[in-house]
């Protein structure tokens, strides 16, 4: 079974507040599953230094759970034709706030300003389109305490699909009443083209392809080898979007 190392120990005792562990989610580079969905142990997502949404809440649960915050993570429900969301929710003072991983402008952390989950999650609602400007935020959960499973959840080598099907089980509740969805007004031109702002876009293959082309008369075993030798800097140095 692994473990943290003591570095690692070290380096994550030192983000004792939400908002330096905010912080350091926003650093890792966005998972974009190119190689398959995954669902990594915060040691894993730790080491990979990457995370989509589920893995970042997953994180950012267990960090504030070293400094008295219990795991706390929920999830946003989407329709159909939109992506659904998970974020980790803390409380300062009788106060909600959340840590949110996502590659958006929008969806972001919220300060511990929020009277009950409801409101925290309603601030939520607006931002929540497609690029049509439909509205697509239908449902939010229940609190997920992640002490409620195995106690080695953090460091397991496997992914964390149990987690993931509890999120899809647990009870929801509706946000608005289905009468009210067909009059929804959609977002503005603005804040359309506003929620197309992302953190991670560039690819790196485009880049180095760019800067530095194969040549037409290489031999194909030659151009194979830079080939892989721009996947794997594209891997490590930028997020690869093709």
């Amino acid at each position: 079974m692994g473990q943290f190392t003591k570095k690692e120990k070290t380096f994550l005792k030192k983000l004792n507040t939400p908002s330096k562990v905010q912080d350091f989610l926003n650093e890792l580079r966005f998972n974009f599953e190119k190689k398959g969905e995954t669902c990594k142990s915060p040691m894993f997502t730790l080491r990979n230094r990457k995370a989509h949404c589920l893995e970042g809440a997953l994180l950012g649960a267990y960090i504030l759970s070293l400094h008295g915050f219990p795991p706390l993570i929920l999830h946003l429900k989407a329709t159909r034709e939109d992506y659904d969301h998970v974020i980790t929710l803390f409380k300062i003072n009788n106060l909600w706030g959340a840590l949110s991983k996502t590659n958006h402008a929008v969806l972001r952390y919220r300060e511990p300003v929020y009277k009950n989950i409801r409101e925290l999650v309603m601030s939520y609602f607006h931002e929540y389109f497609l690029n049509n400007g439909k509205k697509t935020l239908r449902k939010y959960s229940k609190l997920l305490n992640l002490n409620t499973f195995e106690k080695n959840w953090a460091t397991m080598e496997g992914d964390l699909w149990g987690i993931d099907a509890e999120l899809d089980k647990i009870k929801h509740y509706d946000i608005i009443p289905k009468s009210h969805i067909k009059k929804l007004r959609k977002a503005d031109k603005v804040e359309i083209e506003a929620g197309k702002v992302v953190e991670f876009r560039i690819s790196g293959i485009i880049l180095l392809i760019s800067l530095f082309p194969p040549k037409a008369d290489q031999p194909r075993a030659e151009i194979k080898i830079i080939w892989n030798i721009y996947l794997f800097w594209a891997e490590y140095y930028w997020e690869v979007t093709l």
